[in-house]
């Protein structure tokens, strides 16, 4: 299958493409990142962040399948390799072990800044492309990510 398949134009999508296996690498080192949270978080916080980061851990997993089977309909193969995913990831791993509760949110929410980031651009080439299938899909991720960063940021005590 290729992008004319789909009534679009083959090179109006190749930016496209390149800019959702970047967002698919980020998204990878994110979902890491919360998964670490989840395992690793402590105090008193650990009912309500070991829940919450669980969630947003499986939102990733289903959001980075997403990304992955609309670069797959735009006729291109998404990035695979978690070797690929480190390198080409604005997002930098980190080690949750011992890292403090608020500490972990900070990480979460600087993460989110980065991927809406990606998403506003992506909507923008969507746009130029006549893309409707992905930006939808973008729209609805960034959405997400809107909410869920207004929640932590209250849950930090942040303005």
């Amino acid at each position: 299958m290729d992008a004319k398949e789909i009534s679009l134009n083959e090179k109006e999508v190749k930016p496209i493409v390149d800019l959702l296996n970047d967002y698919l690498a980020n998204y990878h080192v994110h979902y890491q990142k919360l998964r670490g949270c989840h395992w690793n978080i402590k105090g008193q916080n650990f009912f309500t962040l070991h829940v919450k980061f669980e969630e947003l851990y499986t939102e990733a997993q289903t959001t980075i399948d997403e990304i992955a089977e609309r670069v797959l309909t735009l006729g291109k193969p998404p990035h695979s390799r978690f070797e690929d995913y480190v390198r080409e990831s604005t997002i930098k791993e980190i080690d949750t072990i011992g890292m403090k509760d608020l500490a972990m949110v900070d990480a979460i929410l600087d993460d989110m800044a980065q991927l809406i980031a990606m998403e506003r651009e992506l909507l923008l080439a969507t746009d130029e492309a006549d893309d409707d299938g992905t930006n939808d899909m973008v729209n609805r991720f960034m959405q997400f990510k809107e909410k869920t960063t207004w929640m932590l940021r209250s849950f930090a005590g942040k303005k």
